[in-house]
């Protein structure tokens, strides 16, 4: 078989199967909890930071580090590899913590929290695991009754439950539409957990926590809005912001809860508008030497507060050279309060006292202004143009009477062969004019 024929058959085969390779195995940390029982007789939790790998195959694959726990996921109805498509181990955080199911029927095994997430922000999910063990435990489990976890040893879990967000982290603009990302996926085959289930969304911003969204699958019952009920029952739980406001900031949790299990994850909201930016003065400036001109450059609208604003200088012929011209830094900068406007928004601004002064004709002074919400730092300018005082008293006084001079005597020259009248009344008026010109000046 030659090549060309095998190249076919791998790209016939790739239409119907995701030819995507899998990630095999993941590191990972586990934030085991122990249990210490202080002199009192109370008991405090310790987190302990340990080395673990998650590892997917079969019970008879070798491992791939057999010093550290191993989560090992068998074949499951969920496939977790399936929500890290498209991106590589490296790319990934990953951490494992105990779980706790909630108050409900008999719970079977052990259980875990997964939480993956990418290291760039596209996506964070979590997943609970229930391990396979031979005994079951009845009831509740407590801190007490956790079976102590040894180093090499293997976790044979399953996939329960998945939740994901592809929009971990939104940076958003004033009265934008935005759409938070949350679908999920359970196993209703796993003992205990009925197909019923609740969703809900709550926004947490400066220690007030407010509900936006409920569904209950067994009731019926909704309360708030932003969801789609028809999406919901194919696992899509995603909520809307139809416009965004300040009070839209927040941390924006979507929680999926079914007896036992109950899993979350959560999405920040970030505003950021960009700063308007202004100048009191125009392109350019005309100034007389030892004159005094205030120039304001004002940002204005801008959140959050922080914003970086500066005035720089240079020459007109160095920036025309080509390449980059370092600023002069002789002005002496101030600036004002930041203001916090009406919307909640901010504005600043930063002055300086310009004295002219002839050597500075024909610079170009610049104001920059840096915002989170801007990939490239917003600039406006002016050219300062100096005159100087005694060269335009001698324009007005020289060179503009004699003009009007020359057009009174070219119109004089060109009436010389009209009549005597008509010249004395010409010669009249160029009397008068001249009389009004030395008057003016």
């Amino acid at each position: 078989m030659d090549l060309t024929w095998k190249m076919f058959i791998y790209s016939v085969l790739c239409a119907g199967v995701r030819c995507v390779q899998q990630i095999s195995w993941l590191p990972c940390q586990f934030s085991d909890e122990r249990v210490l029982v202080k002199q009192d007789g109370n008991t405090d939790i310790q987190h302990v930071h340990r080395d673990a790998a998650l590892q997917f195959g079969l019970r008879r694959d070798p491992l791939v580090n057999p010093r550290v726990i191993t989560f090992l996921i068998t074949g499951s109805k969920l496939d977790l590899r399936r929500y890290m498509e498209g991106v590589e181990a490296d790319q990934l955080e990953c951490e494992l913590r105990r779980y706790r199911p909630v108050q409900g029927p008999v719970v079977y095994n052990s259980w875990f929290s997964c939480t993956l997430k990418h290291r760039q922000g596209l996506f964070t999910v979590t997943s609970v695991l229930r391990q396979l063990t031979a005994q079951p435990h009845p009831g509740q489990q407590e801190h007490s009754s956790w079976p102590a976890i040894k180093d090499g040893e293997i976790l044979t879990t399953s996939v329960s439950m998945v939740i994901k967000t592809q929009t971990p982290l939104v940076k958003a603009g004033l009265g934008s539409h935005q759409k938070l990302h949350c679908q999920f996926e359970v196993d209703h085959t796993d003992v205990g957990m009925r197909a019923a289930f609740t969703v809900e969304w709550h926004q947490q911003y400066e220690g007030k926590k407010t509900k936006l969204f409920s569904h209950n699958t067994i009731t019926k019952k909704t309360e708030g809005a932003g969801v789609d009920l028809q999406a919901l029952t194919g696992g899509d739980a995603s909520y809307t912001v139809t416009t965004t406001k300040m009070s839209s900031e927040g941390t924006y949790v979507c929680s999926v809860s079914l007896t036992p299990l109950s899993a979350s994850v959560d999405i920040q909201l970030h505003i950021e508008e960009p700063p308007r930016v202004s100048l009191n003065v125009g392109s350019t400036l005309s100034l007389q030497r030892g004159m005094e001109q205030k120039v304001v450059c004002e940002a204005v609208g801008y959140y959050p507060l922080d914003v970086d604003i500066y005035w720089s200088n240079h020459d007109q012929v160095e920036s025309g050279q080509g390449g980059h011209i370092p600023p002069h830094t002789q002005l002496s900068i101030q600036y004002s309060n930041h203001k916090r406007l009406p919307d909640k928004t901010f504005s600043v601004s930063a002055y300086f006292y310009l004295q002219a002064s002839p050597k500075d004709s024909g610079k170009e002074f610049t104001c920059n202004v840096s915002h989170q919400s801007l990939r490239m730092p917003i600039t406006k300018s002016f050219t300062l143009v100096v005159e100087d005082p005694v060269n335009r008293m001698l324009y007005l006084t020289v060179v503009v009477p004699w003009v009007f001079l020359f057009l009174l005597l070219r119109r004089f020259h060109r009436g010389q062969s009209r009549s005597p009248h008509t010249n004395m009344m010409l010669s009249q008026r160029y009397i008068l004019l001249s009389l009004k010109i030395n008057r003016m000046f």
